[in-house]
């Protein structure tokens, strides 16, 4: 395993530098998609795709539960030098998730309407929800083991690797969609069609790399090992869950808005939440990148190198935070204009006040998920799903639930900087307990 080097934080950048630019681009799939949509269909549409957004954020969650708990355990099985029992946890992963992918296309087209409406779908987005999601639905497999691979292959030690993957996989996004939305005018369909086809090629590239001879990880025979399995789901949930969390606040907020606020409102919020999910994904990356590093010296018992690490991707989200929100202010009024042509009308000034508002949540975000992310690693699943579960769920919801009873409709733009906050000295305070916990056991052995 490509792991150690002679400078830890040359290793540290090695890995989440490719691995936040991997996560860039699986954010600008759907990006690209709105944008085109917003441009070659209309606002309307552009709708569709945000109330749609949560399906295809819970596919990406599906796939990084799964690639996350079984990368930890990978990393720490090459960390303890049992490389065939990586290689059959590796096989185990793939199958499982091929067979959970197949049950989710035939259900999602099942109950494909009721689907629509339960996301949010009104009248008028209604036919364009059903088309996105029932052009994805037969993909699911594509979204699925492209972003499994992509962690796993960074797990193998080829992080460069990964990176040029999916960019490969962005730009094909981006000429498909220009052809079949704005060229053979197919609309939502081509959008989505275009997507599901991008994710389904990458497969191929990862599949010549573990097919060939260049990886430690490899496919083997294997017997269905469930507590393998369970270990798995147990150390990926929080990593699950916080790639849900940006489907699951899509949801709520757009529940919000339509209830205090109206329709027109929930194009501001599209545009709202391209930027919440790369940023989220950036900090996502942060925790992923390290994630392996961490996995493999918390296998081989340093302790001293697994906390230097940690120390690394604080100082990280501090950095890209700060510029990420500097950003925001500076050019909200570019980043509207993406969707919104009339620079002229209320809805772009009124998109561009919300967007700077909610921004100032990206200043607390990668913490949680970073400290998230890093109990994960070392296996304190609990920790780490109660962090994501708060800040996913319980907090955003009470949040949203405490602001618009006092101040209504404004108050759900404030709602994700409270939550955030709340949620930051939750983590905080798992991490006191960790370090006594962990300074125990060392004690004890």
């Amino acid at each position: 395993m490509k792991l150690e080097g002679k400078s830890l934080k040359k290793d540290f950048l090695k890995f989440i530098l490719p691995s936040i630019a991997a996560q860039w681009v699986f954010a600008l799939y759907t990006m690209v998609d709105g944008i085109f949509i917003a441009r070659g269909v209309s606002e309307t549409a552009l709708t569709a795709v945000n109330i749609s957004m949560p399906f295809t954020m819970a596919l990406f969650s599906i796939s990084i539960l799964f690639a996350i708990g079984t990368s930890t355990v990978i990393a720490i099985l090459l960390g303890q030098g049992k490389g065939k029992e990586a290689n059959r946890v590796f096989t185990q992963n793939i199958a499982l998730l091929v067979i959970l992918s197949i049950i989710i296309s035939v259900v999602v087209l099942i109950f494909l309407e009721p689907l629509a409406l339960f996301l949010g779908a009104t009248k008028n987005t209604l036919p364009y929800v059903k088309e996105y999601i029932g052009t994805l639905a037969p993909m699911a497999f594509g979204f699925i083991l492209s972003y499994s691979f992509e962690t796993l292959i960074k797990t193998d030690g080829f992080p460069k690797m990964a990176t040029i993957i999916v960019i490969i996989g962005a730009l094909l996004n981006c000429v498909l969609d220009y052809f079949m939305v704005i060229v053979f005018k197919w609309g939502v369909f081509g959008a989505a069609l275009a997507t599901g086809i991008s994710q389904i090629v990458v497969i191929l590239f990862y599949l010549k790399h573990f097919l060939g001879k260049n990886g430690t990880i490899k496919f083997s025979k294997f017997k269905w090992d469930f507590p393998v399995i369970w270990r798995e789901i147990k150390n990926g949930t929080s990593s699950g869950i916080t790639e849900m969390s940006t489907g699951i606040t899509i949801f709520f907020f757009n529940q919000m808005i339509l209830r205090y606020l109206g329709e027109e409102p929930l194009v501001s919020y599209t545009i709202i939440s391209y930027m919440v999910s790369i940023i989220t994904m950036s900090m996502a990356g942060i925790a992923q990148g390290s994630q392996p590093l961490i996995s493999y010296y918390h296998g081989q018992g340093r302790r001293d190198r697994c906390q230097k690490l940690f120390r690394y991707s604080i100082v990280s989200v501090l950095v890209f935070s700060t510029i990420a929100v500097g950003l925001c202010f500076l050019g909200a009024n570019q980043v509207v204009g993406l969707f919104i042509s009339d620079q002229t009308s209320t809805l772009f000034t009124s998109s561009v006040a919300v967007f700077r508002i909610f921004s100032i949540s990206f200043l607390l975000v990668g913490y949680n998920v970073v400290i998230g992310g890093y109990f994960t690693s070392i296996e304190f699943p609990l920790y780490a799903t109660i962090i994501s579960l708060s800040r996913g769920l319980i907090l955003i919801v009470l949040s949203l639930f405490i602001l618009t009873s006092i101040f209504g409709g404004k108050g759900i733009w404030w709602a994700s900087t409270l939550a955030e906050s709340l949620c930051l000295i939750l983590s905080i305070r798992f991490l006191f307990l960790t370090r006594k916990k962990l300074a125990k056991y060392q004690n004890e052995a």
